[in-house]
Formats: structure tokens, sequence, C-alpha cells
């Protein structure tokens, strides 16, 4: 995005018409929501996942229950 100074214009006039600008375009919005984009994980790669986060917590109360934690 590109804004010229207009003439006489004072810099906190200036800054406001900008920032104004950027907020209509709607370039903050899509930035935002880009920034955590995660690429798909495969069905059988969250399966595993799930599975490990299932053992190590079963794991950790196992532990806990054994005062071994």
């Amino acid at each position: 995005m590109e804004l010229k100074r207009r003439e006489g214009e004072s810099l906190s006039s200036f800054l406001h018409r900008f920032t104004k600008k950027v907020r209509q375009s709607g370039i903050i919005l899509e930035s935002k929501k880009r920034r955590f984009h995660s690429r798909p994980v495969s069905r059988r790669a969250r399966r595993v996942s799930a599975i490990y986060r299932e053992e190590k917590r079963k794991d950790m109360e196992r532990s806990r229950k054994l005062g071994l934690l």
C-alpha cells in the first residue's frame, strides 16, 4: 500500500489516514489469519498422536498415584 503525504498535511493526520486505509483494506485481518496456519495433518498421523498423548496421560496419572511425581 502506498500513500503520499498531502501538501500541508500534518504527520499525525497522515498517519491516521494511512492506518484507516490499512484497516479498510483488510491486510491486518488477512495476516492474522495466516499467522497460525498449519499444514493439514493426515488422519493416520492424528491418530498416532492421539494414542501417544493418551498413553502419556495414563503414565503420568499412574506415577501420581504411586507417589513418584
